[in-house]
């Protein structure tokens, strides 16, 4: 299994992404999906500005999702980040993890998504309703928090 990876400024559609990992797969008995959306933070928002160092964010998503395959016996993933001016409303991510049990389809996503927001060279601007632009967001705690989980002990 291969996971699909891409890096892109348009949008993309769920369900077609669902449907394209699936399409011919009866062996697959749960697909478990995450998309973030762009929030508007109370209506100030008036875009977020993503940026990504080209070709390093393709291998290092494909690297977390080769470990992700590594970790579950998944049989697809298929993971989406996109870049430039996004809008409130509009899709940011989409993470789809495919296995026979959905107990790995739903461990491979939550993974998937903590290393993403940790690891992936992406930064976010926020470009306010005011017509001001904000300083480049600083990673949260809490997410590096949320990816120290899945670290494997060494005893």
């Amino acid at each position: 299994m291969t996971p699909t990876v891409r890096i892109q400024r348009e949008d993309f559609s769920a369900a077609d992404e669902i449907a394209a990992l699936t399409r011919g797969r009866p062996d697959i008995g749960a697909v478990v999906t995450f998309m973030g959306l762009c929030r508007d933070e109370g209506g100030r928002l008036a875009a977020l500005e993503l940026e990504h160092y080209p070709g390093m964010a393709d291998e290092e998503v494909r690297r977390v999702a080769a470990e992700a395959a590594a970790r579950w016996p998944l049989d697809g993933i298929t993971v989406i980040h996109r870049f430039g001016k996004i809008e409130p409303g509009n899709n940011i991510v989409l993470v789809v993890t495919a296995s026979t049990h959905r107990r790995a389809a739903f461990d491979a996503a939550e993974f998937l998504m903590d290393f993403l927001k940790t690891r992936a060279p992406f930064w976010k601007r926020e470009h306010l309703t005011d017509g001001s632009v904000g300083d480049w967001v600083e990673a949260q705690g809490e997410d590096a928090a949320a990816a120290e989980r899945w670290a494997v002990s060494s005893s």
